[in-house]
């Protein structure tokens, strides 16, 4: 793969990186897509698993359905993606990963600054006191798990639709968009928004774009730069790349 010479300039000298990924980089581990030729939407309505109403309508059927993607997450490890971009926070004063997914698995591969804009599977909380669980915790209960403290349902902490994305992390992803020079959207279809308006606004503010994709996106054309093709196999190229200009050890 051709990397430019821009690009090359950038992976040296930039200070601030964001990295923007989506359910593509994760796929590339084994965890199933929601949208594509083969997303789980395609073949079930989202609203009957992935919504607050869903979830009172038919709480065991949601239970079982993320009790089932929680175990199928948890066998799954990250790849040269994942590992790359965990790598190359240890070499850029300012690295952020802001993440659509919520497996986890940028955390397993050792990046630490992360905002997760959808959520995390791994964790769980109580609808009624908001009480916090593990996925240790309430994969041994017999369907919907209760609070041990008020026997309230316990969920997923996951964004569901029809939910307001966690404010925190939004606006620290806003802020750290707004002050890249680096900007990668990598594995992400470019259509969930509001997620999907911050390579365009990094783009808006100076940023270098570089999308990372095996196909286009409605991104692509205003992207500075397309690399097709997987996470897995570009990211540790980029890595290589800025490891060896910066000569640092990581």
């Amino acid at each position: 793969m051709i990397i430019s010479e821009r690009l090359k300039t950038c992976l040296a000298t930039a200070t601030h990186m964001v990295a923007f990924t989506g359910a593509g980089i994760s796929a590339e581990s084994g965890v199933p897509t929601f949208r594509g030729a083969d997303g789980i939407w395609n073949k079930m309505r989202p609203e009957e698993l992935a919504s607050m109403d869903g979830f009172l309508r038919n709480p065991d059927l949601v239970w079982e359905w993320y009790a089932h993607r929680k175990r199928i997450i948890a066998e799954v490890q990250p790849n040269a993606g994942h590992v790359a971009l965990a790598r190359m926070e240890r070499c850029v004063p300012d690295f952020i990963v802001i993440t659509q997914n919520i497996d986890n698995l940028h955390r397993r591969a050792g990046s630490t600054k992360v905002h997760e804009l959808h959520g995390n599977i791994e964790r769980n909380y109580c609808i009624a006191c908001g009480r916090r669980y593990s996925n240790e915790e309430v994969l041994k209960a017999v369907g919907v798990p209760r609070c041990a403290a008020c026997n309230g349902k316990i969920r997923p902490d996951v964004v569901w639709f029809g939910e307001m994305l966690p404010e925190d992390e939004w606006e620290a992803s806003v802020r750290a968009t707004e002050s890249a020079s680096l900007f990668f959207s990598i594995g992400t279809s470019a259509v969930v928004y509001p997620a999907a308006s911050l390579p365009v606004t990094a783009k808006a503010r100076g940023a270098y774009l570089v999308e990372i994709n095996p196909e286009p996106t409605p991104l692509t054309e205003r992207a500075d730069e397309f690399l097709q093709g997987s996470a897995g196999t570009i990211l540790p190229l980029l890595y290589d790349i800025l490891h060896d200009a910066r000569k640092v050890s990581a």
